[in-house]
């Protein structure tokens, strides 16, 4: 009897730890879900961004829209090392909202990007030309495993008047 004491405390303890450890890595899950649908819709080099970005600070990405350039127009650009944080944040809104929902927004909505002092300009034309300042979302709701990541493909890297990603001071 004695035995069966310690055994269902270990028993109880690791069950404990286990849920510990699943609800701290919740947040990881999704983020990492929507990485895999980026790199399943061929969004390779803003996923690798993710990573890289996911591993080298404590970012918590969560209830968030990214608006995600095409592997072409990332490679035609600069970014520093230190400014990856700023790039990414430059290129979501802190809502996650479906296609559906983004199509609701009038034309000349401003929106905040996740980066401070940075706006998102909307020009609603409809389903075929919706443009966030002067990228286009060609790509549609790419993000469908994660509950409060959402991802559109964009034609561009967003541009926010001659700011570069190589020095993003403003």
């Amino acid at each position: 009897m004695g035995i069966i004491i310690p055994r269902i405390y270990v028993l109880v303890s690791l069950l404990f730890l286990i849920n510990v450890s699943s609800s701290q890595t919740s947040n990881k899950t999704d983020l990492q879900a929507a990485i895999e649908d980026m790199k399943a819709q061929s969004f390779y080099g803003f996923a690798i961004l993710l990573q890289m970005l996911n591993i080298t600070t404590q970012l918590t990405l969560k209830e968030i829209t990214f608006f995600i350039p095409q592997d072409s127009q990332l490679s035609n650009i600069s970014i520093a090392v230190n400014h990856l944080e700023a790039f990414v944040l430059s290129h979501l809104i802190v809502m996650p909202l479906q296609f559906s929902d983004l199509i609701r927004f009038p034309t000349g909505s401003i929106v905040p990007s996740g980066y401070h002092n940075r706006m998102i300009r909307i020009h609603n034309n409809g389903r075929g030309h919706f443009v966030v300042n002067n990228a286009v979302v060609n790509v549609p709701n790419v993000c469908s495993s994660s509950l409060g990541i959402k991802c559109h493909g964009v034609n561009k890297v967003i541009n926010y008047g001659g700011v570069t990603y190589g020095n993003l001071n403003n």
